[in-house]
């Protein structure tokens, strides 16, 4: 069974590992791979990036340049923009952005790339994963029919998750080992597969029933955040207006 070749190349750290999108997200993903013993692949579209990494050099504040000469020096990383070697990887990890439109919707240009990329490159065996910020039903009703015009099966052929990036740039006490990770997958097998692989890397891993709820998750995150933001900010100019010192008012209220 997939599920089973799959698990014992995590066990054994023998999974090719393939990060698509070198980013605040992907970079700190795949280098934590490769410092725990994982043979990983960065892939990225721009070729000055990936030269730099491969000299050593980091552009993410999150990602020492040590931690990647130590992947580098291990044999365990190296980036590239030849896209052909996805074929070799046993897991596929999607961190490309989702910016939004003028009009207020998610840009799905680049999830559609990558998917087209792993499509031309799909085989049997392999674990696709996609960590970007995107709509419930991104995975299921976008990424598993381009992965099926390649001739795959679900469940037979390949196994498809759901794991929303949850970094917060810039903070160093919060960053990919000690966040907790929400993994569903798209069928029993995916999600239990994704859960043994970020436990590897992660300290605590939070499976769900399905992708979609992975997804959802991550909105619902997002949605809290910038709610409660707002509030803060509206609560503060009432404040500041009856001349009340705002700080104050919220360690009271903590």
């Amino acid at each position: 069974m997939i599920k089973d070749e799959l698990k014992n190349l995590i066990t054994g750290k023998t999974a090719h590992i393939g990060v698509i999108g070198l980013g605040y997200v992907g970079l700190p993903l795949i280098i934590e791979f490769a410092l725990k013993g994982f043979p990983t692949v960065g892939f990225e579209v721009d070729r000055k990036k990936t030269d730099e990494l491969n000299q050593g050099n980091s552009h993410i504040v999150d990602v020492p340049s040590e931690n990647v000469r130590k992947a580098l020096e291990a044999n365990k990383f190296k980036a590239t923009t030849d896209f052909s070697q996805l074929k070799k990887c046993d897991v596929i990890i999607i961190c490309v952005p989702t910016p939004l439109r003028k009009t207020k919707d998610p840009d799905m240009s680049y999830i559609l790339a990558a998917g087209e990329e792993i499509k031309k490159y799909a085989r049997r065996g392999q674990l696709v994963i996609l960590e970007s910020t995107t709509y419930p039903g991104t995975t299921d009703e976008v990424l598993q029919p381009m992965i099926e015009e390649a001739g795959l099966k679900l469940d037979e052929d390949f196994l498809l998750a759901f794991s929303p990036e949850r970094v917060d740039p810039g903070n160093p006490q919060f960053q990919t080992h000690n966040i907790t990770k929400v993994v569903g997958g798209v069928g029993k097998d995916s999600t239990e597969v994704a859960a043994l692989l970020y436990a590897e890397i992660v300290e605590n891993v939070h499976a769900v029933s399905s992708a979609r709820v992975a997804e959802a998750c991550k909105l619902w995150e997002n949605t809290f955040r910038a709610i409660n933001i707002g509030m803060a900010n509206e609560m503060a100019k009432v404040c500041n207006a009856l001349g009340i010192d705002t700080w104050e008012v919220v360690r009271a209220a903590a």
